[in-house]
Formats: structure tokens, C-alpha cells, sequence
């Protein structure tokens, strides 16, 4: 059962990074349930939204009778394809799993409701319960430690692996369950045990981290000059991407990730940044919509420079 719609979370400070005016081309590039969407529409703007997930077409019917919407059901890394090179005005991305998936216990997201191991966000990919049965103990504890920061890597792998030798998992509170007991199952600690194990997996199954870099640099081949760049984070992996990647692109840093080659004697900066490090939502939001306390957002505005990738 739902908790409630979801809540898009600094929603006021992205319309203010954005601006959106009448006559200007607006990408939300995770519409999930439309509230970016909604507000970019008031403000004047003609909005396209991407979304991988099926189930959030029914949250688009109510925003195109207008004429100035569009839903695409593809990945926002894929957003280049969908426009020429500097057409765009402004670029929102909420970056992360939305409430309306960690409620629907059929999703498989979370540990705290029994359903499939899916995980899956949209497309035709292996599922996390796929992943759970047949990736070799190496890579499990890999995908822990890197994609969930998770100290205990190593020996939740090892209790899963030993596990599945029995009996293949199938549903999330039998995993959860597995995890508790690797790690001592501290299910009244303040942190669920199993958290960082369900993050990873879906970090994984869903290829999250290289689908944000890939929509930074699809975002920096789109926008005119002059166009705004808004995303929200919700953990430090996403945020260090984000952070690394205004940083280079500003001129800050030598080179910020793999798609960024250094400053030095390389590419002019593409976007300069209109404030310092990121904004963090009030504790008025956070006590309504307590997803929200890990947020962070960051901004860029484009420059006339060509895009990196563009650049000689």
C-alpha cells in the first residue's frame, strides 16, 4: 500500500534554478509522478519528460491536454538523441529511486515490505534477484562496497552465497532477513542493516551511477548558452559525481570523472556556477517529507563554450 503521492523534494529551489518562462523548452529528465513537471508548466515553459518507468505514463495524462507537454519513455541519458545540440533552456534531474517505487511492495525496492527481488526501474534487464542468484561471491561484495559503502561487504556476500546454495532468493524481507543476520541483526538500530545491501543492488540492477554521468553530458550538449542545469541528489555517490562534474566543467578542478578531460590546456568551462556548493532542503521540508534530509542540489548555467565532447 502507497504512503501517499510522491513529493518532489526542493521543489521551489529547482524553479528558481530553472526560471522557467513563457516560450522556453524545459527538460525533466526523471518525471516520475510530474511535480517538476507540474511547476515548470506554471511557470510558462513548454516542458519534455523522460521517464524509463512504464507506471509513469498515468501521472502524464493530467499535464498534456495543454499542448506544451511530452512524456518519452526512455532514459534521460538518452536525452541528446531527442534534441539538436543547444536547444534547451533548462535541464532538471531528481536523481534516485521515487516514493511511489519504495512503496509498491511489487517493485521490490524496499526491505521494509514483502515482494519480488525485481528492483528493475524500466527496460527488458536482468532483475535483483537475477543478480542476487548468479553473480559469484567477488562480485556481490564488490557491488556492496562500492555501490553501497557497506563495511561488512565481504561477509554479507558470503552469508547470501552460502544461502542460495539451498534455495535461490526470490522475495526482499528473505534477503533482508539474510543481511540482518550477517550483520548481527540490528533490526532496532536507527538504520536498517539491510539498507546499504537494497541500495546497492538497485544502484546495480538499474545502472544509476554511469546513467547520471551519461545524462551530465547529454544535459551540456543540450543547453543553449545562457541555459540552466538543476539536479538532486539524495546519497554522497550521486553527489560526488555531481559535484566532481560543475567543478571540472566550471574550470575547478583538473578533470572531475571519466568523462572530463583537464582544464589545463583542454576544453573552456561550459558552465559557471551561480552559487556556491549545493542547497540543502529547510527543516520545514524535511519535516514533512523526511526523504528529504539527504538532499542536496547543485546548479550550473551554460556557457557559450562548446561541449567537451564537441570541443577540438
Amino acid at each position: 500500500m502507497s504512503e501517499g503521492p510522491h513529493v518532489s523534494v526542493l521543489l521551489g529551489e529547482v524553479v528558481e534554478a530553472l526560471k522557467p518562462t513563457s516560450g522556453e523548452t524545459i527538460v525533466d529528465g526523471t518525471f516520475g509522478a510530474g511535480g517538476y513537471s507540474r511547476a515548470f508548466l506554471e511557470g510558462g515553459a513548454a516542458v519534455v519528460a523522460f521517464d524509463r518507468d512504464p507506471s509513469a505514463r498515468r501521472f502524464a495524462a493530467p499535464l498534456e491536454a495543454g499542448g506544451r507537454f511530452r512524456l518519452v519513455e526512455d532514459r534521460f541519458s538518452n536525452m541528446a538523441e531527442h534534441f539538436a545540440p543547444g536547444s534547451v533552456d533548462g535541464v532538471a534531474l531528481d536523481i534516485g529511486v521515487s516514493s511511489m517505487q519504495l512503496d509498491e511492495a511489487d517493485r521490490g525496492f524496499s526491505f521494509m515490505r514483502d515482494g519480488p527481488l525485481d528492483m528493475r526501474m524500466g527496460g527488458d534487464v536482468p532483475s535483483a534477484a537475477d543478480l542476487i542468484n548468479t553473480a559469484d561471491q567477488a562480485e556481490l561484495a564488490r557491488i556492496f562496497w562500492v555501490y553501497g559503502e557497506e563495511r561488512e561487504s565481504r561477509r554479507v556476500a558470503s552469508f547470501i552465497v552460502r544461502r542460495r546454495a539451498e534455495r535461490p532468493f526470490e522475495r526482499t524481507l528473505d534477503l533482508a532477513e539474510v543481511v540482518e543476520r550477517a550483520l548481527g541483526g540490528r533490526r532496532g538500530a536507527k538504520v536498517h542493516p539491510a539498507t546499504k545491501t537494497f541500495q546497492a543492488l538497485r544502484i546495480a540492477v538499474n545502472e544509476e551511477l554511469s546513467e547520471l554521468e551519461q545524462g551530465l553530458v547529454a544535459a551540456e550538449r543540450i543547453l543553449k548558452s545562457g541555459g540552466r542545469l538543476a539536479v538532486v541528489t539524495f546519497h554522497s555517490l550521486e553527489d560526488r559525481i555531481v559535484k566532481a562534474f560543475f567543478a571540472a566543467r566550471a574550470g575547478r578542478l583538473p578533470g572531475g570523472s571519466r568523462h572530463a578531460p583537464p582544464v589545463s590546456g583542454g576544453p573552456a568551462p561550459t558552465f559557471d556556477l551561480p552559487f556556491k556548493g549545493h542547497i540543502d532542503p529547510t527543516e520545514a521540508e524535511i519535516a514533512a517529507n523526511p526523504r528529504a534530509r539527504s538532499a542536496k542540489l547543485r546548479a550550473g548555467v551554460r556557457t557559450d563554450a562548446p561541449a567537451w565532447r564537441d570541443a577540438a
